[in-house]
């Protein structure tokens, strides 16, 4: 089905821009995934990304994800909460010390919890120590609503945005959700 879609682009330059989180989660505990799995990648991409349209990747063949997972460039952190897969966050390092957060999300079970606050503050912490000087990403339109202020209120600034009229499939039912 046809619709308009609104990708917008956020970024953050100074860790001075920067509002951590005030939730505290002792709990959480995000690690790095130090091993390319091209299962694991897929797995929470589609788990994650289900609900908000995420497609682009669905057809990619475990070469393709293993491939893409092992370059340099690549970094995966997963939060886990009480030794359970939370959520995720994907990033990329560019030129010129910009980093973007190619996919940032959490499993539908840990929505609404303020994961995403602290996760995403960590996230942000961890890749200005490590020497970025500007950290970007894109969300859209079909992403959770929480995701707009989650990136707002940590600092983000919109730096551009494009509406596009988009083929967006149609959500999979619960039933299809356990076939995956």
């Amino acid at each position: 089905m046809k619709q308009e879609v609104t990708t917008y682009y956020l970024e953050i330059l100074d860790p001075e821009e920067f509002t951590p989180s005030e939730k505290e989660l002792p709990d959480l505990e995000i690690r790095e995934a130090e091993i390319a799995c091209a299962k694991l990648g897929r797995f929470l991409y589609t788990t994650v990304g289900r609900d908000w349209g995420w497609t682009d990747r669905l057809n990619w063949p475990r070469a393709k994800w293993l491939a893409h997972l092992e370059r340099r460039e690549v970094e995966m952190w997963i939060a886990h909460l009480h030794g359970v897969i939370a959520g995720y966050v994907e990033l990329e390092s560019q030129p010129e010390k910009s980093v973007e957060i190619v996919c940032f999300g959490l499993l539908p079970q840990f929505l609404g919890q303020g994961i995403g606050s602290v996760f995403l503050s960590d996230t942000v912490e961890r890749t200005f120590r490590g020497g970025a000087r500007r950290i970007w990403l894109h969300t859209c339109s079909l992403d959770s609503p929480r995701a707009m202020e989650n990136y707002g209120a940590r600092g983000f600034k919109l730096f551009d945005e494009k509406t596009t009229l988009e083929d967006v499939p149609s959500l999979p039912s619960d039933q299809d959700a356990w076939k995956a």
